[in-house]
């Protein structure tokens, strides 16, 4: 072996492989902890115990797939498909209010009927924007004010639809993202003003004209005062959490899985989670979700392009930002909202996206490593 074949190799290994083996334990990680936190409700519903099982199981192999595709993509040539990305996402948000072909569960309009599946077209939009904004800021070596309005609109055309389904919590984290990557690229400071100020106010709005959220802003500043409304989903989350211990009841053993924790198996599993497997398997957790999203800004950072160094920052913020909120809302750090977990949750629309990305990671850094079988 040459010593360029093993330097090729040793970078190759210690920029993309830690991002891989961290995202594949967590997708693999995710179907057990579907199995743990759902098979109650799912005997319950369906007859069949392993039913949200089957269906992650089935929508990782698809995961897996496309990350493969992706990890041996010329990711560049990914910024041309950006403008026909964020139409296509933009298409399938606004598809969602067509009767027949959306689908509403538990008063939102989130999901499209494909026949054969369902899909949450939010989960799509939120990396089409990030490969648009890559894309445009690529463009230019400062950005210009005509691509930050360009911007600006893609951002808030999506976050409008968003909100419309309605979904607070996507558009909130679509909003960080987009606020995160502007300040990744340089954009001047009083430019955020222009955006901050309206969004701000938007926000103020958005939960005055919603009484629900006003009532979730107040369950979560007190629980204990609606136990069995509004404050109910973060009390019995504090009892999975808080019974859980150092180490768990241990794995199957769950509690709050006999239909005392609402949505277990998908905004809430990181609380069964806690409940078997204790503040050390937690911990754990966390430590993995770590080791990818510090891969993933480190592929960013050494990142032979703007825009490859753009769309890989974009991603792991995307990551990163919606890890760290629904941990936030699960422990009560922050007013509850409907955010999965990345990887863990279920549902095969984030599942298939979020293994998509980590593939265009990976793509990203093997055109760092010189490894000549990494496009198709």
């Amino acid at each position: 072996m040459t010593r360029a074949l093993y330097a090729t190799r040793k970078k190759r290994f210690f920029g993309s492989s830690p991002l891989i083996l961290s995202a594949s334990f967590l997708a693999l990680f995710g179907i057990l902890m579907q199995y743990c936190a759902s098979s109650y409700n799912a005997q319950i519903q369906t007859g069949d115990e392993f039913f949200f099982v089957k269906k992650q199981a089935l929508a990782a192999v698809a995961a897996f797939a496309c990350m493969f595709v992706l990890s041996r993509t010329d990711i560049k040539k990914l910024a041309k498909f950006a403008p026909a990305a964020l139409v296509i996402a933009i298409a399938a948000l606004a598809a969602v209010f067509i009767p027949g072909l959306g689908v509403e569960r538990y008063g939102a309009t989130r999901w499209l009927n494909l026949g054969i599946a369902t899909v949450q077209p939010s989960e799509f939009a939120k990396f089409a924007l990030v490969l648009f904004i890559s894309a445009v800021a690529a463009r230019d070596r400062k950005l210009r004010a005509g691509s930050f309005a360009l911007i600006a609109f893609a951002a808030g055309s999506v976050c409008l639809l968003i909100m419309l389904e309605p979904n607070m919590s996507i558009t909130v984290l679509v909003a960080l993202v987009t606020v995160f990557m502007l300040f990744a690229i340089g954009v001047k400071l009083r430019w955020f003003a222009l955006l901050a100020v309206p969004a701000a106010a938007a926000l103020v709005v958005l939960i005055a004209l919603e009484p629900y959220r006003i009532k979730r802003l107040l369950a979560f500043l007190d629980p204990w005062s609606s136990p069995l409304a509004e404050g109910y989903q973060l009390i019995q989350s504090y009892y999975a959490l808080g019974s859980g211990g150092w180490f768990g009841v241990g794995l199957f053993n769950s509690r709050q899985k006999y239909l005392f924790l609402p949505f277990a198996e998908s905004d809430f599993v990181f609380s069964i989670v806690g409940e078997e497997l204790g503040l050390i398997g937690c911990a754990l957790v966390i430590a993995v979700f770590c080791v990818l999203i510090v891969s993933g800004f480190r592929i960013g950072a050494r990142a032979d392009n703007r825009f490859e160094a753009f769309f890989a920052a974009g991603i792991t913020a995307v990551i990163a930002l919606q890890t760290l909120l629904n941990i936030a809302v699960v422990t009560g750090s922050i007013p509850p909202t409907g955010l999965p977990m990345p990887f863990l949750s279920s549902g095969g629309s984030s599942l298939l996206m979020f293994m998509s990305a980590v593939g265009a990671l990976d793509g990203i850094a093997r055109s760092q490593s010189g490894d000549p079988g990494h496009k198709m």
